[in-house]
């Protein structure tokens, strides 16, 4: 098409030329939205206020014209109120508006507007369903988007799209997975946006064969090449571990990503504590005359501290305000915050914190107590355990960051008082959560778990494990149990917690062939002992171990760990 007869105002000059917008609504219709397409909405606008009696169609095409913007909504009502039309929404309309409160987080019309959709029956047609469900996930209200989901009459690739989407935006990765699973049973097409949120869902648990499985997919329906497909496979594999096939995939891509893919690629590596590939990636970046924005030197910044290279993460944070005019959001500060913590430097650390423009929240005070307690300075902790429980007085992890710290000096007397006062305030502990995936079926392991079908095997193999590194000259960490247990049961404890559970259930089953890393992905923190049985571990495994905890991963090779012991 050429560009006269591409540009709306040559269009409407003919339009007015030939008379055709008097005599035909339809020309002027398709003028708001060619005007929209252009990004020209004033002129939009222009065009509907000429229309002496507008229909449905001129209002679905006025009111799709400011989708992202709440004019929208005022366009809307003001056709319900239009005097000389008696229109009501059609599931076009709906689907737009449900758009709109999403962008503008307009949540509570959004919901009396569900009720119009309902009322006028139009709530379970797919154009309605689709953006309604798609509108409460982003509300984080995923129950709700499940019952719409439900409702809907006749589904398709769209609807499925966001609710994979959705499911996985929301901590929902099984869930997410589930829908991905159940749209390509029932024949639906994937799309971009159903396959980038199933990436997104293994990520979440770190479950590699799944992320291969859906790499696979996505090659066979020639998806791969796609940028938000290739984004979210770095992405995918970077949080599985695989930082290596995620450098592939971002090979391959590179002439095509945008700042989104770099940004995945660096953060990554950042996960990894691996700096010199996020310098590498972020000077490649300068070079090709790619603007770095906030995300660009979170990663930078996150990827020092995870290292361990404070000076750095200063001087870093300094670059952002001063070379690239960037300025810093609170989880900059966190980055900063961690780093001076991890080198001492409470009092400098806390003082970032009171003082930075941002109200310091849980992970801010969460950081310099679990930083404080860790490098045995306990009065530290224990203010900082305060204002953990000023936010919130049921945050477990101050209790437990707390007593750990206590028990490291040795301060048993104050050990007894943290667990008295969590006990007192019906406070429970998070339970250690440990999974690990065999040929595509994920393993779930608790502390001291007792469900598996092959739990008599495992707890031997582990006994049997934990015996061989003992003779190597593994001691177990007794600051991570209570003092007064005799010190057979502190044995007991620590040796069943969930990830060594999951540890001796992969090498029982042979999870990891020679020449490959066992994964291990676990929903807390790892304590100290666990953290040195599996430098042990890497020795008689005779091969990578990595486990995701809640911090960062930690890739165990020949009794040593990549964290450096800080995390």
């Amino acid at each position: 098409m050429s560009t006269k007869t591409s540009d709306p105002r040559c269009q409407h000059a003919e339009a007015i030329t030939t008379g055709s917008i008097k005599s035909n609504r339809a020309v002027s219709n398709n003028l708001i939205t060619s005007y929209s397409r252009s990004n020209q909405k004033a002129s939009a606008l222009k065009v509907f206020q000429t229309i002496p009696s507008p229909n449905i169609v001129s209002w679905t095409s006025l009111i799709s014209s400011f989708s992202n913007s709440s004019n929208a909504i005022l366009h809307f009502i003001s056709m319900l109120r239009h005097p000389t039309t008696n229109i009501l929404p059609n599931a076009r309309i709906f689907a737009s508006l449900f758009k709109t409160c999403a962008s503008i987080s307009g949540y509570s019309f959004a919901f009396q507007l569900h009720s119009v959709a309902e009322k006028v029956g139009l709530s379970t047609e797919v154009f309605t369903g689709s953006a309604l469900a798609s509108l409460y996930c982003k509300a984080k209200c995923p129950d709700d988007a499940r019952k719409v989901f439900d409702e809907i009459s006749e589904r398709d690739s769209v609807c499925y799209s966001s609710m994979v989407v959705g499911m996985a935006q929301n901590g929902k990765p099984v869930e997410a997975l589930s829908y991905f699973v159940e749209m390509r049973r029932g024949g639906f097409a994937s799309t971009m946006y159903s396959v980038s949120g199933a990436f997104k869902a293994v990520s979440e648990m770190a479950t590699l064969e799944q992320c291969r499985i859906i790499h696979g997919h996505s090659v066979v329906i020639g998806m791969d090449l796609d940028v938000v497909v290739g984004t979210s496979l770095i992405d995918g594999y970077g949080k599985c571990g695989l930082v290596k096939e995620a450098r592939g995939v971002f090979n391959e891509l590179e002439i095509k990503l945008n700042l989104i893919g770099w940004n995945a690629m660096m953060a990554a590596y950042a996960q990894h504590g691996d700096i010199d590939c996020v310098i590498e990636l972020f000077g490649l970046m300068d070079m090709k005359a790619i603007k770095p924005d906030e995300y660009s030197l979170l990663a930078v910044m996150s990827g020092f501290c995870n290292a361990g290279f404070v000076q750095e993460t200063e001087r870093w944070f300094k670059r952002m305000v001063e070379e690239y005019g960037l300025e810093p959001w609170i989880e900059h500060y966190t980055c900063l915050v961690t780093a001076l913590g991890k080198q001492g430097r409470f009092e400098e650390a806390e003082k970032i914190a009171l003082t930075m423009p941002y109200k310091p929240d849980a992970v801010i005070w969460r950081a310099l107590l679990s930083t404080s307690a860790y490098g045995g300075n306990t009065d530290i902790a224990w203010r900082m355990s305060e204002k953990l429980l000023d936010i919130n007085p049921y945050d477990d992890s101050a209790y437990v960051l707390l007593a750990n710290g206590f028990a490291g000096a040795g301060r048993w007397d104050e050990v007894k008082e943290v667990w008295k006062r969590m006990k007192d305030r019906r406070v429970r502990k998070e339970g250690g959560r440990s999974w690990i995936e065999v040929r595509g079926e994920v393993h779930e392991f608790l502390a001291g778990d007792r469900r598996h079908d092959r739990k008599d095997e495992i707890y031997a193999k582990l006994e049997e494990l934990m015996e061989s590194i003992e003779k190597l000259g593994y001691k177990p960490v007794w600051s991570e149990v209570l003092h007064e247990v005799d010190e057979r049961e502190k044995r007991e404890v620590l040796m069943h917690h969930s990830e060594k559970l999951a540890f001796a259930f992969g090498v029982l089953d042979g999870v990891a062939p020679p020449g490959k890393a066992m994964r291990i992905v676990k929903n807390v923190r790892s304590c100290r002992d666990c953290h040195e049985a599996f430098k042990y571990f890497s020795i008689i495994y005779e091969r990578e171990i990595i486990v995701r905890d809640v911090n960062r991963y930690h890739r165990f090779l020949n009794g040593n760990c990549s964290c450096g012991d800080q995390w």
